[in-house]
């Protein structure tokens, strides 16, 4: 079958390679997935550049890809809840990713069925970004009537994060492009700021929570939003020993991040709230969670662009200039 792998860490090439692999072999626990569509990330980049080995190290050659849609060709001997044919959707588990290929081998319990109504294209650019605010929500405990403002919400996090915090019954508060207002706005968003003319800081009350995709001193300048008793929950940001401790990474690492994120702790502490760093997980309940709601709700993602299998570098490529507005997707469909 053919995928795209990457043969060691590079930070200034960004390029994967297509190759020909063998078909996964099926454990007793996982489902095989023949790839429709892939999600492409930042995460894929970040993966490439080496920037999580510290959270999530991985094996070469690796097969790049972490979230996909699909159709269901086999089933392993302890699986109950799927059968052949079934078209499913899956953020990959952290230590078995590899969406970009024909086929993938995936646990069930990271597996859900998808929405009824979306297309492989539309299903395959939620998994990601919807269990990432999903995560980030019960991270914070965030609970109807309060406020969260959503760096970025222009782009791929946003179009399910604002949808999902609006289900929580939340104000929410973002900013993006001055192009994507009135697309943002009917995500559901109390507020859009344009943030090359619009400064948060400036315009907004202080909120309850943030969720900064931006990190570095943006999440600084964030923390300053936030109310007393408030929350930021960051996917840019540095891990720390809290992070460590509920990814149950190894002693030495709880050690070592309790070092590192030693700094933004007590900076959040100075404006008497509480930081939190996030890097999301596969879950195949709260994604069949997401499916319902997105079924209730009618909700639609948003879907910038679509390339072919083929053309999977030029999609990275994308992604790593952040030229896009909404998500980017991959179609193993001819």
């Amino acid at each position: 079958m053919k995928a795209f792998q990457i043969f060691k860490h590079n930070k200034t090439n960004l390029h994967v390679q297509q190759v020909e692999i063998p078909r996964p072999q099926l454990q007793p626990h996982e489902l095989l997935i023949e790839v429709k569509a892939s999600g492409v990330n930042p995460l894929d980049n970040m993966i490439t550049r080496g920037d999580v080995r510290m959270i999530t190290p991985y094996s070469f050659p690796l097969t790049l890809g972490n979230e996909c849609s699909g159709v269901v060709v086999e089933v392993g001997s302890a699986v109950q809840d799927f059968v052949v044919g079934d078209k499913v959707f899956t953020r990959l588990p952290t230590d078995q990713i590899g969406a970009f290929a024909d086929y993938v081998a995936v646990p069930a319990e990271a597996v859900a069925k998808m929405p009824e109504g979306l297309t492989f294209t539309e299903a395959a650019s939620i998994p990601l970004t919807a269990l990432t605010a999903s995560q980030a929500l019960e991270l914070m405990g965030a609970k109807a009537g309060e406020t969260i403002f959503i760096s970025g919400g222009s782009g791929g996090l946003g179009a399910m994060a604002i949808p999902l915090a609006k289900s929580r019954g939340l104000t929410v508060y973002t900013n993006g492009n001055s192009a994507a207002r009135d697309r943002v706005v009917a995500l559901g968003a109390d507020r859009y700021l344009d943030y090359k003319t619009e400064d948060y800081l400036e315009h907004l009350p202080q909120v309850d929570y943030v969720l900064d995709s931006l990190g570095g001193a943006e999440l600084s300048r964030q923390m300053k939003l936030l109310k007393p008793g408030g929350h930021i929950v960051s996917l840019r940001g540095m891990p720390d020993g809290k992070f460590a401790r509920r990814f149950g990474l190894p002693l030495w690492k709880q050690w070592l991040l309790s070092l590192v994120g030693r700094k933004l702790n007590k900076e959040a502490r100075k404006y008497q709230a509480h930081y939190d760093f996030l890097f999301v997980r596969s879950n195949g309940r709260q994604l069949s969670e997401i499916a319902r709601l997105i079924e209730e709700r009618g909700i639609r993602p948003s879907v910038d662009r679509v390339f072919p299998f083929a053309e999977t570098n030029e999609a990275l490529d994308l992604v790593a200039r952040e030229g896009a507005s909404g998500k980017i997707v991959i179609s193993h469909e001819d």
